[in-house]
């Protein structure tokens, strides 16, 4: 009774699982419509794409120590709770600047919805094999979810207004509130570590500052652009020397920068990181490409853009099978190289129909390469460090997860629309203001302004091909040269209490 019971607590959990990775990625195919909508500017897309992931990973190890002290099932309600009203006041957001705050705060309540998620279910099933099956179909989930989310939101905007993306998360939060209470254990700790408010705020204002630089550096028409973007890298950098700084002089750190010197630990780290930017960037191209250079509806670009979807889930599934035929490092660098000569794939399309299918080839291949790497990742992760320190480590993939995604939105996204402006020699800000703009355009001016901008966009394209290419190959190396990853003795583990209560 127990163990059905666990089993369907998972199905309860992999609700907020799918929903907090899928919105990470659910306004690729939205971004131009409600940009159009709400007049956002290039660096505004960008902010409403990504402010969301960039909260969720400053503060997920930060909502898992709180989790520890308050119980991971009651922040679960409580992130829920907040996540379902937040999703109604984004869908009907009046402006630009109303969405980027709310889909901030979106974030906070997702980073509460994460690390709850994989504590429970280590407490829900004690049975080794099954705790593993648990957190495949966990991690499968996970990963999926963020290559699904355009395609949901394709078939939401073909018959509904954008605000509709945000809306699904709604029922599925109020069953996750309903049924949580009634088959999800509550779990704390007696020594879970102590909060520490200024090393969240540092982190935050760091990785924020770092990347408003990074975004003003896209944005030519304004002389004052350079000085302003150089301020804010420079602040960002001395804030993260600061929070780097704080942590490793804490007994107890937010963040166990320490856990760095071993080196497989650091090499999956890094690899989930630049992984998710190679992914989050390419995918938010490709749909932009489907939509606004080969013409394609929300609904068809959502199945057109299903396979890189497909592609990480049957590369996760795999994932074990070929760890049982070969080293784990082996089958995940062979992964990331398969997924390098996918991101090759895209330096070839055109802004012709005809370039559909290559570019189908090339996300799916990429995708597949990556799942060695995100189911296997953690695990070697865990690997490499003592087992009470398990659960930080763990942290920090997710952080790294996350952050490489929203990273990835930011840097690509940046390449892109730097390429962009380049080869319209700055008459056009973005795709979709060209497009905008030949409606107000005689026909042949239009027509001709609407060729260079998609030929512009696809350049950006296929700069980002080669860069993602670029960026799995050095992974694959780091991997294939990592040494194998010693567990290190066991030191006392920490006393927890397990609450199995309605």
């Amino acid at each position: 009774m127990r163990t059905n019971r666990a089993w369907w607590g998972l199905v309860v959990l992999l609700l907020p699982t799918l929903l907090v990775a899928m919105d990470m990625t659910a306004l690729f195919l939205a971004l131009p419509q409600l940009s159009a909508e709400l007049g956002a500017t290039s660096v505004e897309q960008l902010w409403i794409s990504d402010s969301y992931g960039f909260m969720v990973a400053g503060l997920v190890i930060t909502m898992g120590t709180l989790g520890d002290r308050i119980g991971r099932r009651r922040l679960l309600m409580i992130g829920a709770a907040a996540f379902a009203v937040l999703s109604v006041v984004a869908a009907f957001s009046a402006g630009p600047m109303m969405l980027i705050v709310s889909r901030a705060l979106l974030g906070v309540a997702g980073a509460t919805l994460m690390p709850s998620t994989l504590a429970l279910i280590t407490n829900m099933f004690p049975d080794e094999r099954q705790r593993g099956r648990a957190i495949a179909i966990w991690a499968t989930c996970q990963f999926t979810g963020g290559a699904l989310g355009p395609v949901l939101a394709g078939f939401l905007l073909q018959y509904f207004w954008w605000g509709s993306v945000f809306l699904v998360a709604v029922p599925a939060m109020a069953v996750l509130l309903l049924a949580g209470p009634v088959v999800l254990p509550e779990y704390r700790s007696d020594q879970a570590g102590r909060l520490d408010p200024a090393g969240v705020g540092l982190s935050l204002v760091a990785v924020l500052l770092m990347v408003y630089g990074i975004k003003q550096l896209a944005v030519e028409s304004v002389a004052a652009v350079p000085t302003v973007a150089a301020v804010a890298l420079a602040a960002g950098a001395v804030m993260g020397f600061l929070f780097v700084r704080r942590q490793l002089r804490l007994e107890s750190p937010l963040l166990d920068l320490r856990l760095f010197r071993n080196r497989p630990f650091t090499a999956v780290i890094v690899a989930l990181v630049f992984a998710g930017i190679a992914m989050a960037g390419t995918g938010l191209l490709v749909t932009q490409y489907l939509q606004s250079v080969l013409g394609f509806s929300p609904a068809a670009s959502a199945v057109l853009f299903a396979p890189m979807g497909l592609g990480t889930a049957a590369g996760t599934l795999a994932a074990p099978a070929l760890a049982r035929r070969m080293k784990q490092t082996t089958a995940i660098a062979g992964g990331l190289a398969v997924s390098a000569l996918g991101s090759l794939l895209l330096v070839g399309v055109g802004v012709e129909a005809s370039a559909l299918p290559l570019v189908m080839i090339g996300i799916t291949v990429l995708a597949l390469g990556t799942g060695p790497l995100f189911a296997l990742g953690t695990g070697l992760v865990v690997g490499s460090v003592p087992p009470q320190r398990a659960g930080s480590a763990a942290s920090l993939s997710e952080t790294g997860n996350y952050f490489g995604g929203s990273l990835g939105f930011a840097l690509l996204g940046l390449t892109a629309a730097v390429v962009y402006r380049a080869r319209m020699d700055g008459t056009s800000d973005s795709l979709a203001g060209a497009i905008a703009t030949t409606a107000h355009l005689p026909t042949g001016e239009g027509a001709e302004l609407l060729h260079a901008a998609r030929e512009a966009f696809t350049a950006g394209l296929h700069v980002n091909g080669v860069v993602a290419a670029i960026i799995f190959a050095g992974l694959a190396v780091l991997i294939w040269t990592m040494r194998p990853a010693t567990r290190p003795a066991p030191e006392p583990a920490p006393i927890t209490k397990f609450h199995h209560s309605r």
